[in-house]
């Protein structure tokens, strides 16, 4: 696992949007896993300065999503397709058609779980997926003691999470969702590469855990540990609790500038 310690959630945004463009243009129908929530907006902005600016073309780049809630309407304006649509899709010039995520309004949600993870797969896998982390240590929606092989599947959330989701839901938690469906971390892991992005001293302690603690179901994110390529990038108030966060400033700033994150 690589730790990019940087000076703010800006600094993080542009690195990441970078090795995003890096990818695009080597590869222009790149498959990139999203996620929603306030962390990865300055990758997607930065990157839409990208395209805006010429510097990449993402128009063949297709786009996979991370989790999304059970019963809201696509075209509800919280739902997360409608979310990355409003903050991904329109802003970097890419198309519905090139969209892939989990239908949350099926009748059958097991068989619609069944049907995403078998989708990924059969587009070739996600060639980088986005992660941002709680502070409980969970991705996506895999809250602690998710099982480390876990596939996309249908969880419930916890009180907390629909009482910090309802600022999206004019404030009231009775419009939150009770489920969602969300990638697994055995889902997860097998992006070829994993990028997550945390800000704020509010996610030190789950930082820690996750690149310097043991591989626990506990705390989700810790299952980075076992994949080839995962980066977790951190601004500065995130990175306050790492005992190893000198080691960690000095490998990347000796690392050769070709070779990215």
């Amino acid at each position: 696992m690589e730790v990019v310690i940087v000076p703010d959630a800006k600094a993080g945004g542009e690195l990441i949007a970078e090795a995003m463009a890096e990818l695009i243009r080597r590869k222009s129908d790149a498959l990139l896993g999203v996620a929603t929530g306030s962390t990865p907006l300055p990758i997607y902005q930065a990157l839409a300065a990208k395209v805006g600016s010429g510097a990449v073309d993402a128009s063949r780049t297709r786009v996979a999503q991370l989790d999304e809630y059970v019963g809201l309407p696509a075209e509800h304006p919280e739902s997360y397709r409608s979310v990355l649509r409003r903050e991904v899709l329109e802003p970097l010039g890419i198309g519905m058609a090139a969209f892939m995520g989990p239908d949350g309004t099926a009748e059958d949600v097991r068989a619609a779980c069944e049907a995403y993870d078998k989708a990924l797969g059969d587009a070739g896998g996600v060639d980088l997926q986005l992660l941002g982390i709680g502070t409980d240590g969970h991705i996506g929606f895999n809250e602690p003691c998710s099982s480390l092989a876990s596939r996309t599947r249908i969880k419930t959330l916890t009180e907390q999470t629909r009482v910090d989701n309802a600022r999206f839901f004019e404030g009231d938690i009775e419009q939150v969702p009770h489920h969602v469906i969300t990638q697994g971390i055995g889902t997860i892991l097998e992006a070829r590469h994993l990028v997550l992005l945390a800000t704020g001293e509010g996610k030190a302690d789950a930082v820690a855990a996750t690149v310097e603690g043991p591989v626990a179901a506990v705390c989700p994110a810790s299952a980075l540990q076992l994949h080839p390529h995962a980066t977790v990038v951190v601004d500065e108030a995130a990175a306050s609790k790492l005992k190893l966060a000198d080691y960690f400033r000095h490998t990347y700033s000796n690392k050769p500038a070709w070779q990215g994150i």
